[in-house]
């Protein structure tokens, strides 16, 4: 049997309404992330908890030690959980993440969080580039509308934008429910 592990990316406070930086639709990401959490708590599948913290005090959003920065109580982690508090959007970058995987036998991984656009979408990348079997359970992923060059995305554009060459030639896509499917 193929070992998995779950990678929850960001799910933290203030991406959620009221937050620092707020991610559109980030209370359904984040109940679509506890469904697959407790999937997994219950298939004994590896879990891991990925925190940003930017490195200043002055920092927009994730500022160290803040409440903002704390992980939801969506998918608080629970004893025995690993917690990587990372300062890059690629999980992998300066992190034991890959250690971690690699020591646990771990195969596939399923990856949900924040935000598409950055670390969701950079972690994806590095997964397969260190040869893992990827699945990113879209629905789980959170987006942030953005303006460039004078035009302006919505969240969804911009969620849209992402999954689709991720799921071209990166990784399974799949909505939540679907991935429970198995």
């Amino acid at each position: 049997m193929t070992k998995h592990a779950l990678i929850l990316v960001d799910i933290q406070n203030d991406y959620f309404e009221g937050g620092l930086w707020p991610v559109a639709k980030m209370a359904a990401v984040a109940a679509k992330a506890a469904r697959l959490l407790a999937a997994a708590r219950a298939a004994g599948s590896l879990v891991i908890h990925v925190r940003h913290e930017m490195p200043s005090e002055q920092a927009p959003f994730f500022r160290p030690g803040s409440e903002g920065a704390a992980i939801n109580p969506a998918v608080t982690p629970q004893d025995g959980e690993a917690v990587i508090v990372k300062a890059r959007p690629n999980s992998f970058q300066g992190t034991d993440l890959l250690d971690r995987l690699r020591d646990a036998g771990i195969e596939r991984v399923t990856i949900c969080g924040a935000m598409s656009q950055m670390c969701i979408d950079a972690t994806t990348r590095a997964a397969v580039d260190h040869g893992f079997a990827v699945t990113v359970a879209q629905d789980a992923c959170g987006a942030k509308e953005v303006e460039f060059g004078g035009v302006t995305l919505t969240a969804e554009q911009v969620h849209a934008a992402f999954m689709a060459p991720l799921a071209m030639s990166y990784a399974k896509v799949m909505t939540t429910d679907e991935v429970l499917a198995g």
